[in-house]
């Protein structure tokens, strides 16, 4: 039998992996159920492990694949690039564990519609409980965009309480995505994690796009208002002459050709006498 024996230096390093490995997964609260919804198992940045989606209803797509998915981790992406959708309403049961505060997390992406009020459903939690309310999912991101909604509840004494509302519950909580007039509902990934919502590792912000600057008009001045036009140092063509100038001197002598025409023939009749 051979040992190995492990140097202070790698020994150090080893311990250190280890310790922010559990300080990056248990910073976020306890992650008690997590599943990549019509894809394989994945764990995320985070360390939370989704497993693969083994749900025998509604239809799994890969569609995503083609897309560029903005809004989150390049090594995350596969979360929001897989789903499941359905023709009719659908839903997953999700164990939990014991009473206290939960946040079930669910994650969507528009992969397929261009424009709003394309696709538009509700989801249920525990059957009576509408926690959202005409979801679209282009709406509230735009196509390609990773988008999260974060419902906040609580158990305890064999009670579930969200949204104000409370309903008696067992061992699991059922969550459903209703079938609406337009298109069919789906989920991307779900992870269920006891705690708050501050516990949640968030999504960045969407970035919003900045209007293009408007030009500016400069204001004529005062000083511009007093100059005259400068004239054009070189003028297209070739030079010509004023029209009116030989029209100008045939209207001053026409009188004078008139006075003469008139004294001619009154010399001629004097001469006669």
């Amino acid at each position: 039998m051979q040992f190995y024996f492990l140097s202070d230096q790698h020994l150090i390093g080893l311990l250190l992996c280890t310790f922010c490995h559990f300080i990056r997964v248990s910073g976020i609260g306890q992650v008690i159920w997590a599943v990549n919804s019509g894809g394989e198992a994945h764990t995320d940045i985070h360390g939370i492990k989704y497993q693969r989606d083994m749900l025998t209803t509604g239809i799994p797509s890969d569609y995503g694949r083609g897309l560029e998915i903005r809004r989150v981790a390049p090594q995350d992406k596969i979360l929001y690039q897989t789903e499941r959708y359905d023709v009719n309403t659908f839903g997953y049961n999700i164990p939990l564990s014991g009473d206290g505060d939960y946040v079930l997390v669910l994650k969507f992406c528009e992969v397929w519609f261009a424009a709003q009020n394309q696709k538009v459903f509700d989801v249920h939690v525990n059957e009576v409980h509408k926690v959202i309310e005409d979801l679209d999912i282009y709406s509230k991101a735009g196509r390609a965009i990773a988008h999260d909604e974060y419902i906040p509840f609580s158990i305890k004494n064999g009670k579930i309480r969200v949204g104000g509302e409370s309903s008696p519950i067992s061992n699991k909580v059922k969550v459903e995505f209703i079938k609406g007039s337009q298109d069919n509902p789906k989920i991307n990934a779900i992870f269920l994690m006891k705690g708050t919502i501050d516990d949640v590792p968030k999504l960045p912000q969407i970035p919003t796009m900045e209007p293009p600057p408007k030009p500016v008009v400069e204001e004529p001045t005062e000083e511009d208002e007093d100059e005259e036009p400068k004239k054009p140092k070189h003028t297209s063509g070739p030079k010509v002459m004023d029209p009116y100038a030989s029209e100008d001197a045939s209207t001053m002598l026409l009188p004078i050709l008139v006075a003469i025409a008139a004294f001619i023939p009154l010399v001629f009749c004097l001469c006669k006498l």
